[in-house]
């Protein structure tokens, strides 16, 4: 079972249509890879990315914070440290927050940066890089690059889906149980169950 063209426009309705175009073969390609391959699962799979990229607008984790953003959204990290060494750099509060955790080194070792938030699951972590780049047959070094990349980025997210059993969940109409397995809580549940809701008179 195939999208289309149309109906991805239908449903990312404000999204530019040449950003959408560009994930028309990638998506087709990552879902029947991963057996994302009936109404429940696609409806679910492209509401749930949907709403973790923005519309297809993020495939990369944002880290460019002010320094007042730091202190709430990472507290832990600042308890002790002037955020204003970090804001506005992205490279820097990314090796700091994401240092000593998910396979990663020490902040000196770049990892966090490296190995940021990509695709539109954000696969975060060398040993969740290390992971995907075993199952798809690359190097670690061409994961970080195809990653970035349109089918990088569906692929991992369908990747992701498939990891997580997230099918099981689809099939079951579970926006609740999808939603926890993807960000660790309920955050954008009412946005993500009125778009499963809407996909699946979309893509029927």
């Amino acid at each position: 079972m195939a999208i289309t063209r149309e109906q991805l426009h239908l449903f990312f309705e404000t999204t530019h249509p040449e950003i959408i175009n560009q994930y028309i073969d990638p998506l087709n390609k990552a879902m029947n890879q991963f057996f994302i391959n009936n109404t429940y699962r696609i409806a679910m799979f492209l509401a749930q990315i949907g709403h973790e990229s923005g519309g297809f607008m993020h495939v990369e984790e944002n880290l460019n914070y002010r320094a007042e953003r730091l202190v709430i959204v990472f507290p832990k990290y600042f308890r002790n440290v002037d955020p204003n060494k970090y804001a506005h750099n992205p490279e820097k509060l990314a090796n700091r927050v994401y240092a000593n955790r998910m396979g990663n080194g020490p902040e000196s070792s770049g990892d966090g940066y490296r190995f940021r938030g990509r695709g539109f699951i954000q696969l975060t972590g060398h040993d969740n890089y290390v992971n995907f780049a075993k199952d798809m047959g690359i190097s670690l070094d061409d994961a970080v690059i195809y990653l970035s990349t349109p089918e990088g980025a569906c692929m991992s997210a369908a990747w992701f889906w498939h990891k997580h059993n997230l099918n099981f969940y689809a099939d079951a109409s579970d926006v609740v149980e999808v939603t926890r397995r993807i960000n660790g809580g309920e955050i954008g549940l009412t946005e993500r169950t009125a778009a499963f809701k809407e996909a699946l008179q979309i893509f029927t």
